[in-house]
């Protein structure tokens, strides 16, 4: 190694890190990190230990729902995002309506759980399709939009992996509750899922990062659309001076006592 050479690996190690910096970043907003997986798991664990204390249908929902709230309320308050604690709600609240209806406290998780299966698939079916649903979440989130389709191969081919990786992890989670929803009782299906909530989903999400750290860098859309702006203004600026400058040149006085004409 040259004097010459360790300049630029060292350069090429930070951008590396840069990279990695940006995508855990993007990551970490995208999926709501330790809060929201904290506000996904509650209202499911608060409603099994309460079932598993006293099978109380009744009583399990209504504090599974009011838990739900009160962290909407706290991002309120906040004045933090809230999707994902209003993605909770939603979730929550149409497995209290549903267990209610059909007075069974199994079904308390049946819409959460097709809910998966059904995004499971839509992880597979994006992918096969050339577009796969990591890429429509966390394109916005990278600031390239869909750019990686047609102008960054090397990405989309990251996203694809990454979505597939989503779909397949969901898919096997999905293999293991149906089973227990027909089989196991309430409790114990309850307490598999709260199980299953976080390691899944950690596993989705290290994968992504590592393939999203591999892949080349976003192409930032955002910013090109901004400078073409400024060039545009700057181009529009240099006429207007062209502009009124042969409109001055038109008012000098040319040799020979005549006057130019504009």
């Amino acid at each position: 190694m040259t004097s010459l050479d360790k300049p630029t690996e060292d350069t090429q190690d930070t951008e590396a890190d840069d990279a990695r910096a940006v995508t855990e970043a993007a990551l970490f907003e995208a999926f709501g990190g330790v809060r929201g997986m904290i506000e996904t798991v509650l209202p499911g664990l608060l409603f099994v230990t309460i079932f598993t204390l006293n099978n109380d249908l009744h009583m399990s929902a209504i504090a599974a729902l009011a838990v739900s709230l009160v962290l909407v309320v706290v991002r309120l308050a906040m004045k933090d995002t809230v999707k994902h604690a209003f993605s909770g709600v939603f979730g929550v609240a149409f497995g209290v309506v549903f267990a209610m209806m059909t007075d069974n406290a199994k079904n308390f998780y049946l819409p959460g759980m097709l809910y998966t299966l059904g995004l499971a698939l839509a992880y597979i079916v994006t992918s096969l399709a050339g577009v796969p649903l990591i890429g429509l979440i966390l394109g916005p989130v990278f600031k390239e939009n869909l750019s990686w389709r047609t102008r960054n191969p090397g990405r989309k081919k990251a996203y694809t992996k990454a979505s597939y990786a989503w779909g397949f992890i969901l898919l096997a989670k999905s293999a293991i509750l149906f089973p227990l929803y027909w089989w196991a009782d309430t409790e114990q299906l309850g307490w598999v899922l709260v199980a299953l909530k976080i390691p899944p989903f950690l596993l989705a999400v290290w994968l992504t990062w590592v393939f999203l750290a591999k892949a080349p860098a976003p192409i930032d859309v955002f910013a090109e659309m901004e400078a073409a702006e400024q060039a545009e203004k700057e181009r529009e600026e240099r006429a207007k001076a062209e502009r009124e400058a042969r409109g001055e040149d038109a008012l000098d006085p040319a040799p020979g006592g005549r006057h130019r004409k504009g």
